[in-house]
């Protein structure tokens, strides 16, 4: 039997099978093939494609098609998600609107490709990336963990309790790791082992104290550092803990809770929207540490405006995590009647918290212009002085 495409140019299948077949098996390049009539350029489509290959290459053809396509759109992407073969087509608008969701629940921002990080922007979490990543953090630590050697200035890291430090050889420098004076010279002025607990005998080592300054810098860095990212490590922790809760609670709990308090299925929806507002609430409060690390110090009014709302949001959010972590448990044991006071509580929770992230989010996308209104609930919270007047008799 004969085929042909556009051009009419006639090939036996047998022949055809074997082309298309060496095409795909080179790769995506087979989205371009030709007729293979020399010097015919016409174009080998989807029909012709469909006819001739085998069942494995057509599920290959396909999948080169298929990415072509969305490589190819700009409003396509594929799903960054770890074994994830799905593609997203964006239909946001605004600047700020870049979180999209894809089939299997991954969340990643459209515009950097990283996970969902609303409300912090694309430069910040860049930064906040590298910063994660850099190596400078190994510097920042020798420089609060080690001291150089006064006589050839080699980083030495103190690893036990004694204060007489001695350089590696060939230096062998040895001296006090306090004052980095030399260690020979500690028992001339009192007789002990140690001349620098005066403030006096430490003046001999003030061309150090620069150095000092440095390493004290440095530590203040890495301090904040290590405060700020702590909290954002732990919440994403905590949110990826979240996700494996919430599909136990759908695999395993959802049916045995049903039969044990006579609830139809659709009158616990109540309980995944919780654990859904509470995996969204920890990956904000998870970005919102890395806005905390960057904002400058010097605008102090902002940072305790920060603060106050991302205080707020962070301790409803617990409460609300408690609630359907731990407070379920009881129910999935026995019936009981405080089912009903449990669905409220959880209810309720899930809204309160659900506002004050809302409240945090547009303070943060609005760059936390609005400081006047804690200014004012510091004002409300403020006791009245009540002047004391003497009775007079």
């Amino acid at each position: 039997m004969m085929r042909w495409v556009s051009c009419g140019h006639p090939f036996c299948v047998v022949c055809w099978e074997m082309y298309v077949s060496v095409a795909i098996e080179d790769g995506p390049g087979c989205l371009m093939l030709r007729c293979p009539e020399p010097g015919c350029g016409a174009v080998v489509d989807r029909d012709m494609i469909d006819l001739v290959a085998l069942g494995e290459d057509k599920e290959r053809y396909s999948r080169y098609l298929m990415r072509s396509y969305i490589e190819n759109n700009r409003r396509s992407k594929w799903c960054p998600g770890a074994d994830c073969e799905c593609a997203v087509e964006f239909s946001g608008g605004g600047e700020l609107e870049y979180d999209v969701s894809c089939l299997c629940n991954n969340q990643f921002c459209w515009n950097c490709m990283e996970d969902a990080h609303r409300p912090v922007d694309c430069v910040t979490v860049s930064k906040w990336s590298l910063k994660n990543k850099s190596e400078a953090e190994n510097t920042t630590w020798m420089l609060v963990n080690t001291k150089p050697c006064p006589m050839c200035n080699r980083p030495i890291e103190k690893n036990q309790g004694c204060m007489h430090m001695t350089c590696r050889p060939p230096c062998k420098h040895s001296f006090c790791w306090l004052c980095l004076g030399p260690w020979d010279e500690h028992g001339e002025r009192t007789g002990g082992y140690y001349a620098c607990n005066s403030f006096e005998a430490t003046k001999k080592s003030d061309k150090y104290s620069e150095a000092d300054n440095i390493r004290e810098m440095a530590k203040r860095s890495l301090d904040k550092y290590n405060h700020y990212y702590e909290r954002w490590a732990g919440n994403e922790s905590s949110r990826r803990q979240a996700v494996n809760d919430l599909k136990q609670m759908q695999e395993e709990y959802m049916v045995k809770l049903s039969d044990l308090q006579w609830e139809p299925p659709s009158q616990l929806k109540f309980i995944t929207e919780a654990w859904w507002q509470i995996i969204e609430c920890r990956r904000v409060l998870k970005w919102t540490y890395a806005i905390g690390f960057y904002l400058p110090d010097d605008e102090e009014a902002k940072k305790r405006f920060f603060e106050y709302l991302q205080g707020e949001a962070e301790y409803n959010l617990e409460k609300l995590h408690h609630c359907a972590e731990k407070d379920i448990h009881k129910f999935l044991e026995e019936k009981t009647p405080e089912f009903n006071e449990f669905r409220t509580k959880l209810t309720d929770l899930t809204t309160v918290t659900r506002n004050y992230f809302e409240n945090l989010v547009t303070a943060l996308q609005n760059g936390l212009e609005d400081v006047s209104s804690l200014e004012a609930s510091s004002q409300k919270k403020r006791p009245r002085k009540v002047e004391k007047t003497k009775r007079r008799h």
